[in-house]
């Protein structure tokens, strides 16, 4: 066997999302043994040093560090991994390209459309491959979703509906701010339930479904106020708590998108369903190893939405892991994008969602927020490629 190509990754963040992250370094080389490439897991980064050394030693890394200056300017680290709060994604990224290293990014991409734009600018200009982890494009059925509307199957597309509903915001004893509720603090986070899971939804169905052209939006802070966790001043709440959005697609198709962390009973239930002139498909989260799949030239007396489990070989993914009818879970999404970012290195193409891609999504965020304030239409000046 051909000795492998080190890429000597350093992670900046060691939260769930750098967790995972890690996890998907750490499994590539026993599910995807032909890649050329390998990670090395050369450096874990946060601010505080017991909890970055504990989870050095967890995950494998070599060393830590809690400055990620320091990070950038090693010359044994090849590829960042930002893990960190969306206030610090521009500027580690931009460090991070300026020195030549290949960048892998939590989203959103940013907090605003403006830092997003410096962001793609830095990494365009130094020409280092990237990547935005979007990791729900990698669950197998929802990648034979995309397989399904690209082959035509579909028809035309009338109807791409969504929702991501939470319920852990409810109590109006949840602090914001800090390592635990940044995403409830605006300066952190940049908006609420926009940024932090419409944004999922919109890049999948964007991936599927082509550009959104405008949006029409509304949004609620059902709590105005909160104790911040560390100036332990009342605070006014300045993120979104719920938003709903409906929207027209390039492709002259209607969306409609809802979003909330005040949905008691639902800790992450993330759906899609797309209805077209010939059949339907739709997905949920918590049953992710199924696709439903309405076909409408089936004979009538036996015509009906259908159940498919997504677990055989010639299915998307599924090939690497165990035997038809066994399931994958979430984990394993992020495992797929560390594989196919190294794919990407052997190939020279694009590991999408890019930095561009993000970008893109970032618009119609903006746009959502913008039309909410005003209480007005707005076009986001999507130019979808992704």
């Amino acid at each position: 066997m051909a000795e492998k190509k080190e890429i000597r990754i350093a992670l900046i963040g060691t939260g769930l999302m750098g967790r995972t992250h890690s996890n998907g370094y750490n499994r590539i080389a026993n599910f995807f043994p032909e890649l050329e490439y390998t990670p090395v897991l050369k450096v874990a980064c946060s601010r505080n040093a017991e909890k970055v050394k504990a989870f050095a030693e967890q995950w494998g890394y070599e060393s830590y560090e809690t400055d990620w200056k320091k990070v950038i300017a090693r010359d044994d680290v090849d590829a960042v991994d930002i893990c960190t709060a969306n206030d610090t994604h521009a500027e580690i990224a931009i460090a991070a390209a300026e020195a030549g290293k290949m960048i892998l990014c939590e989203k959103p991409l940013a907090r605003t459309l403006a830092e997003a734009k410096t962001m793609v600018d830095a990494i365009e200009k130094a020409g280092v491959q990237n990547t935005v982890w979007y990791n729900y494009r990698r669950v197998p059925a929802v990648t034979l979703a995309k397989q399904i509307v690209d082959s035509g199957k579909l028809g035309r597309i009338f109807h791409y509906r969504a929702n991501f509903l939470q319920d852990w915001t409810i109590n109006p004893d949840v602090p914001q701010g800090g390592t635990a509720t940044w995403r409830l603090d605006v300066d952190a986070a940049g908006s609420g339930v926009t940024g932090d899971l419409l944004a999922h939804c919109i890049d999948t169905a964007m991936w599927i479904n082509g550009g959104i052209k405008d949006v029409s939006a509304v949004t609620e802070t059902f709590i105005k106020e909160r104790v911040h966790s560390e100036s332990g001043q009342v605070q006014k709440v300045g993120i979104d708590d719920a938003c709903i959005f409906h929207c027209h697609f390039d492709n002259g198709s209607l969306g409609l998108f809802e979003s909330t962390r005040y949905a008691r009973g639902h800790k992450a239930l993330y759906t899609f369903e797309i209805n077209g002139e010939h059949a339907s498909i739709k997905w949920d989260l918590h049953d992710l190893n199924r696709l439903e799949y309405f076909d409408h030239s089936d004979e009538s007396i036996v015509r009906g939405w259908r159940s498919v489990l997504v677990t055989d070989g010639d299915q998307p993914y599924m090939k690497r892991w165990w035997i038809p009818g066994t399931s994958i879970g979430y984990e394993h999404s992020f495992i797929h994008q560390v594989a196919d970012f190294f794919e990407s290195l052997q190939t020279g193409k694009p590991c999408q969602p890019t930095f561009r891609d993000a970008y893109e999504t970032q618009k119609v965020c903006e746009a959502v927020l913008d039309s909410a304030a005003a209480k007005a239409w707005k076009d986001t000046g999507v130019v979808w490629e992704g």
